[in-house]
């Protein structure tokens, strides 16, 4: 939807918010100039509250929630409300409500959704499939930034602009632009996401206390990058992981987010040689250990050592030719020869 008509819907639904509330804030109720509501998503309360008449410090339609920070306008509250994610069926929604005719060719609209349970994974789906690819985004520079350039395979790594973020329950939400990760089981069903908020201005991580959070279903699962057969290299976190696929781009690798995740990952019945990608610190030790007790069972295990914390900070530091070495000798040569063919 063209961000003229974004604007026009917005008119429209403000010169009659009263209407728009009582039909999609249908928990709440009207108080003076306000109608107050608990959030967005038209949970009962009153800490959200809907301007119904133009003020000095806003016009009507325009909403804040004191409990979280956030704030928006009526389409906002048709989007949140409806759990609608693309904004063509915002807008169809809208023109519903104020009979307006819909652009031809009329799109479908979807039903109404429930809103999703916090940090669940029905919730991690919606986040992805509001989300974009990467390419030409602050993820890619992001990438670019730790050496990380050769992104096929990447389709599940996906664009957030104004991502959300809450430092506590106490604290104000913040919107940072942030990388989502989706979190797939061994069948591809998505289970969870993983976010990371990055800085545009630094192409680094968000000055945030923690600029990395996961939800929904993570035990046994990964973010996966190329299909998984006979050979897999599994590692904890997702720049590790990408580090490796720039020498070794037809590998099937995963990361698993946490050393504990990785030494939880459940392995495919393809599976016959583990190429584990620890971090050189105590708990990639540990999770080495268990995984390669787990993984005496489907193959054989072999370990690679980064030359220094991991192996983004070996590409980074030492190039990525030093990392093209360094792998050729810590894997078998069929292997190496094998995944190596996609780099030219």
């Amino acid at each position: 939807m063209a961000r003229q008509d974004a604007s026009e819907l917005a008119r429209n639904l403000g010169r009659q918010p009263e209407a728009v509330c009582r039909h999609y804030l249908s928990s709440g109720r009207r108080e003076g100039r306000y109608w107050l509501v608990g959030d967005v998503r038209n949970t009962p309360g009153r800490s959200m509250y809907v301007r119904l008449k133009d003020t000095p410090k806003g016009v009507a339609g325009k909403w804040t929630d004191a409990a979280t920070g956030e704030h928006g306008d009526l389409l906002d509250v048709i989007r949140e409300s409806c759990g609608l994610i693309d904004f063509k069926d915002v807008a169809d929604e809208a023109r519903t409500f104020l009979s307006m005719p819909r652009p031809a060719p009329e799109p479908r609209i979807q039903p109404r959704q429930r809103p999703a349970p916090s940090g669940s994974p029905e919730a991690a789906r919606r986040l992805i499939g509001m989300s974009q690819p990467i390419t030409g985004t602050t993820v890619q520079a992001y990438l670019r930034e730790r050496g990380i350039t050769d992104l096929r395979g990447t389709g599940n790594l996906r664009f957030h602009p104004r991502c959300y973020y809450r430092p506590d329950e106490y604290a104000p939400t913040e919107t940072w632009p942030a990388m989502i990760a989706a979190v797939t089981d061994l069948d591809g069903k998505i289970t969870g996401a993983h976010r990371t908020w990055l800085d545009p201005r630094s192409r680094d991580k968000a000055p945030i206390d923690t600029p990395r959070r996961a939800m929904g279903d993570l035990l046994g699962n990964a973010v996966r990058f190329g299909v998984a057969g006979e050979v897999i290299a599994a590692g904890e976190g997702i720049e590790t992981v990408l580090s490796l696929r720039q020498v070794l781009p037809g590998m099937p690798m995963l990361a698993a987010l946490s050393a504990a995740h990785l030494a939880a990952i459940l392995f495919p019945d393809t599976l016959r040689r583990l190429y584990i990608v620890r971090d050189n610190d105590p708990a990639g030790d540990g999770a080495r250990d268990r995984l390669i007790e787990r993984a005496n069972a489907v193959g054989i295990e072999a370990i690679f050592s980064p030359a220094l914390g991991d192996f983004n900070e070996d590409l980074r530091a030492l190039g990525i030719e030093h990392l093209r070495q360094q792998s050729r000798t810590q894997i078998a040569p069929q292997d190496f020869a094998r995944f190596m063919a996609l780099a030219a």
